[in-house]
């Protein structure tokens, strides 16, 4: 079906952070597959993991014990500080185990019209229930009626919070990205989560942390929530832990962590040998590399590279991020940035309609990172001094 508007370049094989197309041309990859590749392409170890597991066993389902599951699941727990993991295969599926989670616990104590407090601009997945919980009304646009049951709020807004906590009393929970991705790469205040954590605490809500995007190793620490040293009570996660291989995980902690028992929530392919056995070898990569501290160095790296080579540029509105998750917003729509990279032998993304956003994989080297800072700025540079089409409307 034509759900996707695809460039006009087809990947044969990849090495690293490169990508070749089918007719042999060499690309430069700043996007990670939208922050999936954090190991880049054809990495030695994760594919030796993927073919053991392939040549012994792919599936069995969630009716029989699953020894990699179970050994996966224990390995995030003990990262994150939690108790207890469900497997689906993506991050809608991880966000929807939560918005499940979420009402059932209100079940349980008593309240039947429980409502999940969400942000603007947010963006929890496609599915008619994360599709709700996005805070993108173009995105939701022709599938009303849409799921009842959220509250929206501006992110990076305490008072925002604290007012529709006194004007809806069936608020039972909050879900929220520490840095939000397609929202445009928005880092909130350094107190936002930890008030946010002690609002949840006041309230008796659940803190609910998607880190569909951030986590992985992505912002600098393994859970971008981590630089708050707050502990959320539910955590998603997908993209990057796999590193390509389709997984998603909803992990929750202490009675969060004992709501869903059996026949209340479940996956076909959730937690099969060869995607488990493939997030558990992007845990080993990830350590043995010591790759979440070498993103926290490139990034800033990046950050300063860019506001370097951009600094007092008329048209450049912000440079932010915080690790290999790095966003240039321009003063105007430029979303043919994307297909002029691709051009010049880079991958980039545009979001929020005026962000450039770039989440090059964390194996890249120093030259590379440089490559991206130069070449990325050239194309800035390029576009703006083009005068803006006063007619381009507003950002998408």
């Amino acid at each position: 079906m034509a759900t996707y508007q695809r460039l006009p370049v087809a990947f044969d094989h990849g090495e690293g952070a490169w990508l070749w197309d089918v007719n042999g041309r060499r690309y430069l990859d700043a996007l990670s597959g939208i922050a999936v590749c954090g190991l880049g392409h054809a990495h030695a170890a994760l594919r030796e993991a993927i073919c053991a597991q392939a040549g012994t066993l792919l599936h069995t389902s969630n009716l029989y014990q699953v020894p990699q599951q179970v050994a996966l699941g224990t390995r995030l727990c003990a990262a994150a500080a939690m108790d207890r993991v469900f497997f689906g295969n993506s991050g809608a599926e991880a966000n929807e185990a939560a918005i499940k989670l979420a009402r059932l616990h209100a079940h349980q104590r008593g309240l039947s019209n429980p409502a999940i407090l969400v942000m603007e601009n947010a963006f929890h997945g496609r599915t008619l229930a994360t599709l709700t919980a996005t805070g993108n009304r173009k995105a939701q646009a022709g599938f009303e009626p849409l799921v009842q049951g959220f509250v929206r709020v501006p992110y990076n807004d305490i008072d925002a919070i604290e007012t529709a906590a006194t004007n809806r009393p069936n608020i039972i929970a909050v879900l929220v990205e520490p840095i939000q991705g397609e929202g445009g790469i928005i880092v909130p205040a350094e107190d936002y989560l930890p008030r946010l954590r002690a609002l949840c605490d006041q309230h008796g809500w659940l803190l609910m942390v998607d880190e569909i995007q951030t986590g992985m190793g992505r912002t600098g620490r393994l859970f971008a929530h981590q630089w708050s040293g707050v502990k959320p009570d539910v955590m998603t996660l997908a993209k990057g832990l796999a590193n390509g291989v389709p997984i998603g995980a909803c992990l929750a902690s202490g009675a969060a962590a004992e709501v869903l028992g059996p026949g209340s929530h479940g996956s076909t392919f959730g937690g099969n040998p060869l995607a488990c056995r493939a997030a558990a070898s992007v845990l080993d990569i990830l350590e043995q590399e010591h790759l979440p501290a070498r993103a926290a160095l490139l990034g800033d790296r990046l950050i300063d590279g860019f506001r370097r080579r951009l600094k007092g540029i008329a048209g450049v509105q912000d440079i932010r991020g915080r690790g290999l998750m790095i966003g240039i917003e321009l003063d105007r729509p430029c979303p043919e940035l994307v297909t002029q990279a691709l051009a010049q032998g880079l991958l980039i993304n545009v979001t929020a309609g005026s962000v450039v956003r770039l989440l090059p994989p964390l194996i890249i080297d120093d030259d590379q990172a440089a490559e991206i800072v130069e070449r990325v700025s050239e194309l800035i540079l390029m576009f703006l001094s083009t005068p803006a089409d006063t007619d381009a409307g507003s950002p998408s």
